[in-house]
């Protein structure tokens, strides 16, 4: 369990590091091969950083306001909330507020930009189909992403692959209208590579980007699994509840492509196997089960 975590860490850092790596490629070839410089990067990375910001503030009250969710009747359902309270504690976290989504599906989700500002929905389904140890498993799950910080990742996340996709945009703009940088004292075949490579980069970049993001969310989902795992000391409950979830037939009505990312399971399911998988939010659920039943 232990090596799982420390393993899925140092993977969603790496994962990262690319991740900035490629934007500072971007930038570079971008200066070289543009009329626009560096200053094109620099704006790129103002109006993405400025969307993600008011994203990083404001998620929370979008996200339940899109889901339908209502705040938890503490007289009608104590043991979403008694559930609640008792694992943040036991986690050494603020208690989040606890959210309910009358849907007969299955599913759940944490939100919030840090632990003193989470929230955590579960829909009526999850708590009607799911017994004890499977609710707390789920609710663990979600208590592991607000512990973590997840929401401060897929933040950072969102940054660099916004950066990434407007610094392309521009780059093709630039080059098709106004035909590159034209240096007199750099030699016309050097200028000509330096299109080439911006061109390809321009185009795949952005494709790179969604794949590294994609990429990230699912390592945290692992991560997740296995802190949700830790603070519950039973790892057959969350992948008892995975495998009831996937199972589940229902459609989750309030679902969306913005919000399918944050769900402990993707209410819109994935894109399949082979090449399509790497676009997937989530892990494999059977692999997610498999490790959590390895442990």
């Amino acid at each position: 369990m232990y090596d799982q975590i420390a393993s899925n860490k140092l993977r969603s850092a790496a994962l990262i590091v690319v991740f900035v790596i490629l934007v500072m490629a971007i930038g570079w070839v971008f200066g070289q091969a543009t009329d626009w410089g560096y200053a094109g990067l620099v704006l790129a990375f103002g109006v993405a950083f400025a969307m993600a910001w008011g994203s990083y503030w404001y998620s929370d009250r979008i996200v339940l306001a899109m889901s339908r969710a209502r705040p938890v009747d503490r007289d009608r359902e104590p043991y979403i909330v008694n559930t609640v309270e008792g694992l943040a504690i036991a986690a050494g976290l603020p208690v989040p507020k606890a959210y309910v989504i009358d849907d007969p599906a299955p599913n759940a989700f944490a939100t919030g930009r840090n632990p003193e500002h989470a929230a955590i929905a579960v829909t009526t389904g999850l708590v009607q189909k799911l017994d004890r140890q499977e609710l707390e498993g789920v609710i663990a799950h979600e208590l592991a992403h607000v512990k973590n910080y997840d929401t401060l990742v897929q933040t950072l996340t969102a940054v660099l692959a916004g950066t990434i996709a407007l610094a392309s945009d521009w780059m093709l703009h630039s080059m098709w209208w106004g035909g590159g940088r034209r240096r007199s004292n750099e030699g016309g075949q050097a200028q000509a590579i330096f299109m080439l490579v911006g061109i390809v980069l321009a185009i795949l970049a952005p494709i790179f980007a969604v794949l590294i993001q994609m990429a990230i969310s699912r390592k945290r989902e692992y991560l997740a699994d296995a802190n949700g795992a830790l603070l519950t000391r039973y790892p057959p409950g969350l992948a008892g509840a995975l495998r009831k979830i996937a199972g589940d037939t229902n459609k989750l009505r309030v679902a969306n492509k913005a919000t399918e990312s944050l769900y402990i399971y993707n209410p819109l399911k994935d894109y399949g196997g082979g090449m399509n998988a790497l676009f997937n939010t989530h892990p494999p659920i059977e692999e997610r089960i498999r490790r959590l039943e390895a442990m």
